[in-house]
């Protein structure tokens, strides 16, 4: 009788043991879970916001190619260039900017 309570203990300390184990790891795999998910969303929007600026970027190199008025006004701004008859007055910006 001894003997069978002993060997019923055993085994109840292995199960409880094996039970234990099994729950740490399992919470351990479940906050590695939520962990990727969460990365995984932010990889979403990031992938978002760079096909938003691709799409621009490419509109811009559109007009670019095809809308001579546009690269006129990009290289007026950008560079400061004016035609022969033309005058460019600059003003300090008073924000400092």
């Amino acid at each position: 009788m001894p003997f069978r309570r002993l060997l019923l203990a055993a085994y109840l300390l292995l199960i409880l043991t094996v039970a234990a184990g099994s729950a740490a790891y399992f919470w351990q795999t479940r906050q590695e879970y939520r962990q990727l998910v969460a990365g995984e969303e932010q990889a979403r929007w990031r992938l978002a916001e760079v096909k938003t600026r691709l799409q621009e970027q490419e509109l811009i190199l559109q007009r670019l190619r095809n809308d001579p008025a546009y690269v006129e006004m990009i290289i007026r701004r950008r560079l400061g260039y004016a035609k022969p008859d033309e005058f460019i007055f600059r003003f300090e910006d008073p924000a400092g900017r």
